[in-house]
């Protein structure tokens, strides 16, 4: 059993740690302010092969694996969490129409999301359906030329900033088997946007609702079969849930390393607070949490990227124990730092602000426990 990376996977890892800490670290709590990404960052890190991460090569993506992301996601997240998770959404999309688009639909999309030049953002939770997404009521009916969308979307990262947006909604009956994916295109007659909602964290990814009134888009939207949305809907989220956790457990270390750095240059008492058995300790477990996750993490991908038939299972423990491992630690180094954690100089704030959110999103960490369980059970 080899738990060591490839050279090629380190230097994924390298390439993507370096380009974080050059080009989006700097800016992090500017563009928090802002409220926004410049969308000048997407193309270079298309450049280097990170828009269309799962994408098949001949679409213009970079055909790396589930573990592979993960390594990405981790190192931009030691820059800021709320970057490499929206990257993170974006590589969502394109790996669900990878997977299941026709080859036309695939020519139409995904050229265009691998080099960035257009942003994708995911639409499944709906006001009233977050946990229960199959009780999702955006309905799609079918007209001449397409489909007619009419609902509701909310807590979308990049509403109203995406130039694209997969939309799960309702073709059919009542459940999964009536829900079906379709791309709606900004700018679409019919599409609007509710006001940017003001959040604890992940403040630099604008987040709104996505509102459909009678919007008209054509046939060719549709992503591969009606009534087959929900089932593609789920399977995109196995992978995001490794992200999901890829980034929470690049924000902790990142936490955790400027913990070690400030514990060796305060003092207390005539000494550095390094010095302190009992701040020793609470290192060494945070540093044995993180790796720990981290090996945990990883098996989940490998897990996935094989095919194992206990993945979704895997992918759903290690998003319940690497994201909150992962807040933990990073909540535990602003408490190492005093009274200077709590100020947004030092950056650890920051990071416990926009690592909350990780333990929420892509099925909160109590619906994590319930498909553990049942699948325990079912075996």
């Amino acid at each position: 059993m080899d738990f060591a990376l490839t050279e090629e996977q380190q230097a994924i890892f390298d390439m993507a740690q370096a380009f974080g800490q050059e080009n989006i670290a700097p800016h992090s709590r500017q563009w928090e302010k802002d409220g926004t990404i410049p969308k000048s960052l997407w193309p270079q890190l298309a450049e280097l092969g990170f828009g269309g991460l799962y994408v098949s090569e001949e679409y213009g993506g970079s055909g790396l694996s589930r573990l592979d992301a993960t390594l990405v996601f981790e190192a931009l997240a030691m820059a800021d969490p709320a970057v490499g998770s929206f990257l993170s959404i974006h590589n969502m999309c394109g790996g669900m129409i990878d997977k299941f688009g026709s080859e036309e639909t695939k020519q139409k999309w995904l050229p265009s999301l691998c080099s960035m030049e257009k942003i994708f953002s995911y639409c499944l939770t709906e006001p009233g359906s977050g946990s229960d997404a199959a009780a999702l009521k955006t309905r799609a009916e079918r007209s001449n030329d397409g489909y007619v969308l009419n609902g509701t979307k909310a807590f979308i990262s990049g509403g109203s900033y995406s130039d694209a947006y997969v939309v799960m909604c309702r073709t059919g009956e009542d459940g999964p088997k009536g829900i079906s994916t379709v791309v709606v295109e900004d700018g679409n007659p019919g599409l609007s946007f509710g006001a940017l909602e003001d959040k604890m964290g992940w403040k630099a990814q604008p987040t709104s609702q996505v509102q459909f009134d009678d919007c008209a888009i054509p046939a060719d939207n549709l992503i591969g079969e009606e009534g087959k949305g929900f089932s593609y809907a789920m399977a995109g989220l196995d992978g995001g849930r490794l992200n999901i956790s890829a980034g929470a457990l690049g924000g902790a270390q990142a936490a955790l390393d400027q913990t070690v750095q400030y514990m060796s240059e305060r003092k207390a008492f005539g000494k550095s607070i390094n010095k302190f058995q009992a701040l020793q300790f609470r290192l060494a477990e945070y540093e044995t949490r993180l790796q720990a996750a981290r090996t945990f993490l990883r098996q989940a991908a490998w897990k996935l990227d094989n095919g194992a038939h206990d993945a979704t299972k895997f992918c759903a423990m290690a998003k319940l124990m690497v994201t909150d491992t992962a807040f933990d630690v990073a909540n535990g180094c602003l408490q190492l730092h005093g009274g200077y954690g709590y100020l947004a100089d030092y950056g650890v704030e920051k990071i416990v602000r926009d690592l909350r959110v990780h333990q929420i999103l892509e099925g909160t960490n109590e619906i994590m426990r319930l498909i553990v369980a049942r699948q325990l059970i079912a075996e």
